[in-house]
């Protein structure tokens, strides 16, 4: 098919498709994790708040070290510490269900859950990073980028339904375990390309000050990225509750899925089309029909019409993601490319958490159709974000 001549484009470079799938299998745990503890934590104790605070410890570590590991990649290199992130965190991870399982001091379990976080690889942004090592033109970035989103989809519905069926058909411990093993497997496998790792830039006084973070464009990114992480958290909280509101829980995950195939089809097409205009100009459209698309789903009742108009709202997300990408590897000066990837990494995740929580309260308090409100909210800051970026021209 014509369309997808970009895509087998990109993938025809030497080692790209080999460290694409690398980092597909070693993003696994990124889907995997968080449940896998709450559904371990609660079995044990019994206890759905204390799940959710080993998960938030877990969570909180990883945001705030993201950006120091991406800083270490660009002066490291991958190979080294991709190799030694993942050993951490499989040890980490092996410690914390072990601590679980043997009722240690609750205080163990919540270092080993930071650590766990903290070392975390930054996959995405590796994977990112050797893409825009390989490739020359910003078209085919884009495309590559795209793929990547695609794949991000695919981790984040297949993680979840995997996580859960073993946890429940067989034992929590499996679940986490197929997802650490899958990590350490992954990044090991990525650690071991060379060919395509990005070069370090360890930084000599001597030659000069580091290259600048470009701010003035990075930090409306990583508005826009925060804004994205709250749309999803809040998205997921909202749609079970819708559902359980219908007395039809059940469909929950295929609602939630049905916005998931939204933005898979939609970065397919995004990769697959030669776009005129700037990744700047997607981001503000982008953002702005992130919101425009959630602001009807307060208006909904009926199960069907709210699948329709999520896979409308899904089809959003990922175009927006993309552009937002596809701008921060135009600006970011390649001795701090995995840094910057990272800092919009963590504004993702950062935004995950308060969007489940803040609808959540909302849920509870006035019901699920209000709580869509807050997801357009989402769209709302990440499109006023937008606004504050540099213009640019149509590409060529």
């Amino acid at each position: 098919m014509a369309a997808l001549t970009s895509y087998r484009r990109v993938l025809a470079q030497p080692g790209t498709a080999r460290f694409s799938l690398a980092g597909l299998v070693a993003r696994l745990p990124i889907s995997m994790v968080g449940l896998g503890i709450v559904l371990l934590v609660e079995d044990q104790s019994g206890s759905y708040g204390v799940a959710g605070t080993v998960t938030a410890t877990y969570t909180v570590a990883g945001a705030g070290l993201a950006i120091a590991q991406g800083r270490l990649l660009d002066r490291l290199g991958q190979r080294l510490v991709l190799t030694v992130a993942a050993t951490l965190f499989s040890v980490a991870m092996a410690l914390l269900v072990w601590s679980v399982q043997e009722d240690w001091p609750r205080a163990a379990t919540y270092v080993l859950a930071a650590v766990a976080g903290a070392t975390l690889p930054q996959v995405g942004s590796c994977v990112r990073a050797r893409w825009s090592h390989v490739l020359d033109r910003s078209t085919d970035v884009q495309t590559a980028f795209a793929l990547e989103a695609v794949l991000d989809e695919v981790v984040f519905v297949v993680g979840p339904i995997l996580a859960t069926v073993l946890a429940t058909t067989v034992d929590p411990v499996v679940g986490l375990a197929v997802a650490v093993v899958s990590g350490l497997v992954g990044c090991l496998g990525l650690a071991r390309q060379h060919a395509t790792e990005p070069p370090t830039h360890v930084h000599d006084h001597a030659t000069g000050p580091r290259p600048a973070m470009p701010w003035r464009t990075v930090a409306p990114l990583t508005v826009v990225s925060v804004g994205l992480g709250v749309l999803f958290g809040a998205a997921e909280v909202t749609t079970v509750a819708f559902s359980e509101e219908r007395g039809a829980e059940a469909y929950a995950g295929a609602l939630l899925a049905v916005w998931a195939l939204g933005s898979l089809l939609s970065g397919v097409v995004t990769g697959a089309v030669s776009w005129r205009r700037g990744p700047s100009y997607r981001v503000r459209v982008g953002a702005l029909a992130m919101a425009v698309s959630m602001l009807p789903l307060f208006l909904v009742d009926s199960m069907w019409t709210m699948a329709v108009l999520l896979l409308v709202g899904g089809s959003a997300t990922a175009p927006t993601l993309v552009a937002t990408l596809s701008m921060a590897e135009q600006v970011l000066p390649r001795p701090r490319m995995t840094e910057g990837l990272a800092v919009l990494h963590t504004g993702l995740v950062a935004g995950v958490a308060p969007g489940a929580a803040l609808s959540g309260f909302v849920v509870d308090h006035h019901g699920a159709s209000a709580a869509y409100l807050v997801s357009a909210g989402a769209g709302v800051l990440a499109a006023l974000a937008a606004l504050a970026l540099p213009r640019q021209g149509r590409t060529t």
